[in-house]
């Protein structure tokens, strides 16, 4: 049997042979939208839970669009240029309108990959189109602390100060925040530093509701309604693709609400039950842009343990066609090497603020405590290989062939699109 995982750009194609019985668990299959850019008018016309975008934008002087930066799949080339020429249209100008990229505390998106993230040249030419820096403290305003955990929120004022704030992104699976986009493009998308060190801090990233499709009693999420509030509230561009990064969702408006209309399509699709755990689990990292790093390549780890039996091997590809990382996540990683997995989650479990990165190396641990993780990747080097903490493979096809051979299971599960499809045991 064949089957492909998302890998880079295109896919790596896995021979299996047809003795063993592969469970191939992908999303159910999703509508996709026939004209993808009347269905993006046609939210904008007609909002959750608040008025129209021209109404809106009529009394408004100013707006930031946020969106997500270059690690997210989001179809911005279908609705940034519509939404601005509503903006336009109602009287707003070009000067006072603004993209701003929620990188949180990723890097910069410049040149080249700002093109590519844009879409669309006709924005780069008419508005602003920058990038949100997490560190700069004149870039952002105090608008207080949380009332229930008491963080310090402080947010890029360019959003804050607009008459209009508008968030864009993708909806999907998060293995912190239970679902991304709306609420989440704000912060950590365009939080400062301190923010977003105080809740991706161990205790939050500890907590048993920060998983995976949960935002009930999801310390994160909660937060970052409360964050919404203390803003006054916002508005939102929520998307869904398929498995193909085709458009099957789109809606606009209030952008608590619209959000949670968003999730409540995409569960149907992203939330797989499978009927048993398996010793053998195969997935990837989601391919090109997830991909890029080894960094991202977690959440692919995280995605699938609920279907892994304890003591079994889960074998995941990932291109990392640009390495590891930040260099706080490669210190990060060289911590876990040389402490373990138990003390280094003793140490951070004392700090009140994450260092930078490290929560992805705490969340590695979760998958860890579960069975074996090996990695196959053509973009890191031997070096590199050695401060991921997991078995370095040369294929996916022999590593499936050894674990079966250990467990005695011919049974293998395979999830090719990664980590935008979350498969739970439901025997």
């Amino acid at each position: 049997m064949r089957v492909e995982l998302n890998y880079g750009r295109r896919t790596l194609p896995v021979e299996l042979p047809d003795d063993i019985s592969v469970t191939v668990v992908r999303k159910p299959s999703m509508p996709v939208l026939p004209d993808p850019v009347a269905a993006v008018r046609k939210a904008l016309q007609k909002p959750v839970g608040a008025a129209s975008l021209d109404q809106l934008a009529r009394g408004a002087r100013s707006a930031t669009i946020a969106i997500c930066d270059i690690t997210r799949p989001v179809p911005n080339h279908l609705f940034l240029r519509p939404l601005i020429e509503i903006l336009l249209r109602a009287g707003i100008p070009a000067a006072a309108i603004r993209v701003l990229v929620a990188t949180g505390l990723h890097r910069p998106n410049l040149d080249v990959e700002l093109d590519e993230l844009i879409g669309d040249p006709w924005v780069l030419r008419n508005v602003r189109v920058e990038n949100h820096y997490a560190t700069r403290d004149e870039d952002h305003v105090l608008l207080g602390t949380t009332a229930t955990r008491g963080t310090v929120i402080r947010l890029d004022k360019r959003f804050v100060e607009a008459d209009l704030k508008i968030a864009t992104g993708l909806v999907e699976p998060h293995f912190m925040a239970g679902y991304s986009g709306g609420r989440k493009v704000i912060a950590p998308g365009l939080a400062h530093a301190e923010t977003i060190t105080t809740f991706h801090s161990a205790r939050f990233m500890a907590n048993p509701n920060a998983v995976n499709c949960n935002i009930e009693g999801n310390p994160l999420h909660e937060e970052q309604l409360e964050i919404v509030r203390m803003l006054g509230g916002a508005l939102a561009l929520n998307t869904v693709v398929d498995e193909a990064r085709k458009l099957s969702f789109v809606n606009f408006g209030e952008i608590v609400a619209s959000h949670a209309e968003a999730v409540a399509f995409v569960r149907d699709y992203a939330e797989v039950p499978v009927k048993r755990r398996f010793q053998t689990v195969v997935t990837s990292a989601a391919g090109y842009p997830l991909d890029r790093t080894y960094y991202q390549t977690v959440k692919g780890m995280v995605g699938p343990i609920d279907i892994l039996e304890p003591g079994g091997r889960l074998i995941v590809a990932s291109e990392c066609s640009e390495g590891l990382g930040s260099a706080e996540f490669v210190e990060a990683q060289r911590r876990l090497i040389q402490l373990g997995s138990n003390e280094f989650l003793r140490r951070i479990l004392l700090k009140s603020h994450a260092d930078i990165d490290e929560w992805q190396t705490q969340m590695q641990l979760k998958p860890m405590a579960v069975g074996t993780l090996q990695l196959y990747s053509s973009g890191l080097s031997p070096a590199q290989h050695a401060l991921t903490g997991v078995g370095s493979i040369d294929s996916v096809r022999s590593a499936v062939l050894a674990s079966i051979a250990a467990s005695g299971d011919p049974a293998v599960a395979v999830i090719p699109e990664g980590p935008y499809v979350v498969p739970f045991c439901r025997s």
